[in-house]
C-alpha cells in the first residue's frame, strides 16, 4: 500500500510565540539514500523546538524546516541502501527536524528499536534526552562510578534522564529545582539530594554535601549567573558540561579557578552533528542503556500528552516550566 502524497504537520510560519503553531498540510517527504520514512506515532517536545518556533534556532542545512527532534513510529518506506530496518519495523528515532508531522524521514543510524516492554509513547520520550545526556555526561564528561555530579534543571526531561543514568552507573547525584514537588520527583528517581535554588544557595549546599570538596561534574543548561558559581562548586579536576543557555551566554567570569582546580569546561549541541556521530551515540545507547530501560532501572517520566493539533498548548506549558519530565504529542498514537 502506497503512502499518501500529502500529510498533516504543524506549521510555525515566520516564528513567534506558541500561538503561531497551527495545523497545516504539505507533501509527504521521500526518504533519501540511507534514510527511512517513519509513520509517526508520537513526537516529543523539547526546548530547541521552542527556540526554532520563536525564530532563534534555524535548522541546519538540509534538515526539514518542520519543528521536532524525536519520534516513535513504523517504517513505511526505505531509502536506497538501507540495511538496518525493514518495512513494518517499529522504532524510535532522533530526527534532524520534521517530527511534528504524520511522516518524517530519518537517517537509519539515528533510529533504535523500541525497548522491550515499552509503549510507543514511552519510546518517543527517549531519543533527544538520552542522546544528549549520553554524549555530554558520559562521552565528553567521562562520569564514572563513585564520582558526583550536579544536574541543574533536575525536573526537566534532560534533568531526570541525567539523574537516572548517573545513578544507574554508580555516581552520586545532586540537582537543582524550583519547588518542593520537583524536589520530590528528583529524589524519587535517584537523586541523592535536590536543592531548591529559590530558597537555597546551590554552591553552599553542594560544598556541605561533599565535605567542601565540590562535585566532579556539573551538567548546566542555565549559564548566565550560574557560570561563576559552577566553577566554585566543582572539585579539583572537575568538569563543567554546558548544553544550553536559559540565561545569557555572555557573562563576565573570573577563570582563575580553571587553572587552580585544573577544571575542564566543555559543551556541545547535538543537532548539527553528523549522521555518523549520531549513529555512534545510538550504538552506545543500544549496548549500554537499552538493557537498563528493559530491566526497569531507568524510565522516561512523562508529564502531559497533547494532540498534534494542540502543539501550541504544549509549547506554552514547556515555556512555563511547570512540568516535571517530558511533554509529548500524539500523532497516530499506538
Amino acid at each position: 500500500m502506497s503512502n499518501p502524497s500529502t500529510m498533516h504537520f504543524v506549521d510555525h510560519g515566520t516564528g513567534g510565540g506558541p500561538e503561531v503553531l497551527t495545523p497545516s498540510t504539505c507533501a509527504t517527504p521521500t526518504p533519501k539514500a540511507g534514510e527511512v520514512l517513519v509513520k509517526v506515532a508520537y513526537a516529543g517536545v523539547n526546548r530547541p523546538d521552542c527556540l526554532q518556533r520563536s525564530g532563534r534556532y534555524p535548522p541546519p542545512a538540509g534538515a526539514s524546516s518542520i519543528v521536532g527532534l524525536e519520534v516513535s513510529g513504523e517504517v513505511v518506506a526505505l531509502g536506497e541502501g538501507v540495511t538496518q530496518w525493514r518495512l513494518g519495523d517499529k522504532l524510535c528515532a532522533l530526527t534532524n527536524g520534521g517530527a511534528y508531522a504524520e511522516f518524517v524521514t530519518v537517517p537509519e543510524g539515528q533510529a533504535l528499536p523500541i525497548p522491550k516492554g515499552f509503549s510507543m509513547l514511552q519510546a518517543a520520550a527517549l531519543p533527544e534526552n538520552f542522546f544528549t545526556v549520553w554524549t555530554n555526561v558520559f562521552q565528553r564528561g567521562k562520569l564514572k562510578s563513585g564520582e558526583s555530579i550536579l544536574v541543574h534543571g533536575g525536573s526537566s526531561g534532560i534533568g531526570l534522564t541525567a539523574i537516572q543514568l548517573a545513578h544507574a552507573f554508580g555516581a552520586k547525584v545532586f540537582c537543582t529545582v524550583g519547588n518542593s514537588d520537583k524536589v520530590a520527583a528528583c529524589l524519587k528517581v535517584g537523586a541523592h539530594a535536590a536543592i531548591d535554588y529559590k530558597t537555597q544557595d546551590f554552591v553552599e549546599e553542594v560544598l556541605k554535601l561533599t565535605d567542601q570538596a565540590g562535585v566532579n561534574a556539573i551538567l548546566d543548561m542555565v549559564g548566565g549567573s550560574y557560570m561563576q558559581r559552577n566553577l566554585r562548586a566543582l572539585a579539583i579536576e572537575g568538569r563543567l558540561l554546558q548544553i544550553a543557555f536559559l540565561q545569557p551566554s555572555k557573562v563576565e567570569v573570573d577563570w582563575v579557578s580553571l587553572m587552580a582546580k585544573r577544571l575542564t569546561f566543555t559543551g556541545s549541541t547535538l543537532r548539527p552533528r553528523s549522521a555518523q556521530d549520531k549513529a555512534q551515540i545510538a550504538n552506545e545507547l543500544h549496548a549500554q542503556v537499552w538493557p537498563l530501560l528493559e530491566a526497569g532501572d531507568v524510565a522516561p517520566v512523562i508529564y502531559q500528552v497533547f494532540d498534534l493539533k494542540d502543539a501550541a498548548k504544549a509549547h506554552a506549558l514547556m515555556e512555563s516550566s511547570q512540568h516535571i519530565g517530558k511533554i509529548m504529542l500524539t500523532v497516530a498514537g499506538e
